[in-house]
């Protein structure tokens, strides 16, 4: 595991790929300026992450004695979970599969160096 400050949500029920969108507007940004990104994407992955996100910023606070105004996104991962295999019946006796993803959100936070 990487060094730095660290949380994890794991097996949540969205694809990785939007996740991924999502997280890729916040990767090396201030937390501050991250959380208000956060709340007012309209995408549904936006709240995850900023769970996961506040949680980070929390054990920076409690763990660590590190203030939030000094810390900043290292990284912040998505990456594939079990998938899901629900089947759909369809026409003439066949099925069509619906897959249903997860994901797991980990966010690295660090302090800023200056």
């Amino acid at each position: 595991m990487e060094t730095g400050i660290h949380a994890k949500a794991r097996y949540i029920p969205q694809s990785a790929q939007k996740v991924r969108l999502v997280a890729d507007m916040i990767r090396g940004k201030h937390v501050i300026e991250a959380q208000n990104l956060l709340k007012f994407t309209p995408n549904s992955a936006a709240k995850s992450v900023l769970q996961v996100l506040n949680s980070a910023m929390a054990n920076a606070e409690e763990n660590f004695g590190v203030s939030r105004d000094d810390l900043f996104v290292y990284r912040i991962m998505a990456d594939e979970a079990p998938t899901r295999k629900w089947r759909k019946f369809g026409a003439r006796g066949r099925f069509k599969p619906w897959l249903r993803r997860s994901t797991h959100i980990t966010v690295i936070l660090r302090e800023v160096e200056e």
